[in-house]
């Protein structure tokens, strides 16, 4: 069986049906090794797109968030047939605080490249999903970024600032950069939201392979420009790695361009 948009949506929809849905505001969590929290929920979604994935397309292992770091290595160097990259909670602290900010994450990785993405928010049942060169979708419908002007002033920004290094935030607030500023918590949200033209810019201190791999596909397929650095000011990272990136990104390249000329400033030496 050849993996199609609408398979993954209804799988995704199915799983956070029984394994999400039923344990918001009602389940438990315990800090993580790394400092963030894990759940009961993000266990269960996990185990189960693990079994059903497997079970129709055999021969594609999953890259889970929940796994060890070597298991991750492991499965990413050796990828055959390809790879699925799953974030089976994304934004659990916003889960566990009842928040309606979190997703299940799903791509394919082949050959080095995302090719398929899907994004789920259980809370809105809005499906986000891509393929490479196809298109961008929300619950099968295209969508496109969307920018009503080409100043940063008039722009909604998305902006981690957790991650940032907070002697850059005054340079990040002076003015022109941006008209205001939003934080979802939850990094394929982001990206989707950029897709669907809810915000215009993008900056992230640091997200992992599972967090941005289908959100940065959809948010390119629907017309958004997007860079990922290991370090500021670096080069843009061509390649998919376990490692965290920075991101920035906007709703179209004459924006990132902008974008990227007024963060500038921060990079040099600020933000190394």
């Amino acid at each position: 069986m050849t993996p199609t948009l609408s398979h993954l949506s209804a799988l995704l929809r199915d799983t956070a049906a029984t394994e999400i849905l039923p344990r918001l505001q009602h389940t438990e969590s315990h800090h993580k090794s790394d400092g963030s929290l894990v759940t009961a929920s993000d266990l269960a979604v996990q185990e189960r797109l693990t079994e059903t994935l497997a079970r129709d397309f055999p021969g594609i292992p999953l890259l889970g968030e929940e796994m060890s770091q070597a298991e991750q290595q492991r499965i990413l160097a050796d990828n055959g047939r390809g790879v699925w990259v799953l974030d089976p909670v994304d934004g659990t602290s916003n889960f566990v605080s009842g928040f309606p900010g979190f997703a299940i994450s799903l791509a394919l990785v082949e050959d080095g490249r995302v090719t398929l993405g899907a994004v789920l928010d259980p809370v809105r049942d809005e499906c986000f999903t891509a393929a490479r060169g196809v298109g961008a979708f929300l619950d099968g419908e295209p969508i496109r970024t969307q920018a009503r002007s080409a100043q940063l002033g008039d722009c909604l920004a998305m902006i981690d600032m957790k991650r940032l290094p907070p002697e850059t935030l005054p340079a990040l607030f002076r003015p022109g950069g941006f008209g205001s500023q939003r934080n979802l918590g939850a990094v394929a949200l982001e990206w989707c939201w950029l897709a669907q033209g809810r915000v215009q810019l993008y900056l992230h201190g640091g997200q992992r392979l599972w967090d941005y791999a289908a959100g940065r596909l959809i948010a390119e397929e629907a017309g958004a420009a997007a860079r990922h650095y290991s370090t500021w000011g670096a080069q843009p990272s061509q390649t998919l790695g376990l490692e965290s990136r920075r991101a920035v990104a906007a709703a179209n390249p004459r924006l990132l361009d902008a974008w990227l000329d007024f963060l500038r400033p921060l990079w040099d030496g600020a933000l190394d």
